[in-house]
């Protein structure tokens, strides 16, 4: 019988440990974001640029060089998107189009990226700062290395292309 007390006793303290480990998403998902940060990728929990979105998201930023801001401009998977905003490629709408037209080389390269990311990527926004694909981190580190190369030479490419180009010399 005392057996049977320390054996509950033992299994009461012991619950609460096992909450608290990671269950094996949890575990992915932090050596995913790991992986990222220490490449230079901005990993951020907010609201993705979804129409009546409710929560957060994972964000993955990859920043322009600051003195090279890119493009605005918001795509957003089918899926999540209305039916009255103008299709561009693969599955994906422009909620928000460049004011200009992308450089062929980042056309390409922008349209080889949305025929390869996952089904739970569904928001690429470009803003002058940064480049943020809103994804639900379906993949481990071995399978974003592809995504990462194709976002920072899209990122590259893209650099300068800013929609507003800062007005020098100018006071107000």
């Amino acid at each position: 019988m005392e057996w049977l007390i320390v054996l509950g006793v033992v299994l009461f303290v012991a619950a609460p440990v096992m909450w608290l480990k990671p269950n094996p998403r949890q575990t992915r998902q932090n050596a995913l974001r790991s992986f990222a940060r220490k490449e230079g990728v901005e990993v951020k929990l907010a609201a993705p640029p979804l129409h009546n979105f409710k929560g957060f998201m994972p964000g993955y930023r990859f920043a322009y060089a600051q003195k090279a801001p890119g493009p605005d401009f918001v795509l957003v998977r089918d899926a999540h998107a209305s039916e009255a905003l103008e299709h561009y490629h693969a599955g994906w709408r422009w909620r928000i189009a460049p004011l200009r037209p992308l450089p062929a080389a980042a056309e390409t390269s922008l349209k080889a990226l949305l025929e390869r990311l996952p089904t739970d990527a569904l928001v690429i926004e470009s803003s002058a700062q940064a480049m943020t694909l809103w994804w639900w981190e379906s993949q481990g580190p071995e399978r974003f290395t592809l995504y990462m190369a194709s976002f920072r030479e899209l990122t590259q490419t893209l650099a300068g292309q800013a929609d507003h180009l800062a007005l020098s010399g100018s006071s107000r």
